[in-house]
């Protein structure tokens, strides 16, 4: 079973920075395939999640907090196709966030940052851990979507929805779809 690994508020604004491609080559034992810049990592080989979560803890230059999903959780994510109701338009960026743990609701969605006047950030939906919104290009929506760990109650960690498109791709090749090669 493959593993999908999330780190947080890693490469964001000069901070936490490091090379993620030079991350998975020293987890290559793992299968560990970067997905972009931000953190996101498809682990084909993962064994143990414990042995594989403590390897890749020794391996980052600094502390990070680490999300991990079973990767069959994303393509099920993907096959619902739940922004098919949400236009794709130019400014406006879909996105997914993944709750480190399951949290409990704080707040009856949709919901809409700020609450009153043009919206930045609307949460539309929640599908376990992970949480289905979409945001607008502006200053202010990074702080924003940092108010989603207050609604949900846990910290989380935001992709693009392309970003989760590109982990289902590498998670489908026909190479690894049914089981670990």
């Amino acid at each position: 079973m493959s593993l999908v690994v999330f780190l947080r508020g890693v490469n964001v604004g000069g901070h936490r920075t490091f090379r993620p491609s030079i991350l998975a080559r020293g987890l290559s034992d793992y299968g560990v395939v970067n997905v972009g810049a931000a953190g996101t990592f498809v682990v084909r080989k993962p064994g143990s999640k414990t042995k594989f979560r403590a390897a890749l803890l020794r391996k980052l230059p600094f502390e990070a907090e680490v999300v991990i999903c079973d990767g069959r959780d994303l393509i099920r994510l993907e096959m619902e196709n739940p922004f098919r109701a949400e236009p794709s338009r130019p400014d406006i960026v879909r996105f997914v966030s993944i709750l480190s743990r399951a949290g409990g609701l704080r707040a009856a969605l949709p919901v809409t940052f700020p609450p009153n006047g043009e919206w930045l950030v609307r949460v539309f939906a929640s599908k376990g851990r992970f949480i289905l919104g979409m945001y607008r290009r502006h200053m202010k929506t990074i702080g924003y979507l940092g108010r989603i760990d207050k609604l949900f109650g846990v910290p989380a960690t935001t992709r693009n929805w392309n970003t989760i498109l590109a982990v289902v791709r590498i998670l489908k090749d026909h190479r690894f779809a049914f089981g670990d090669s």
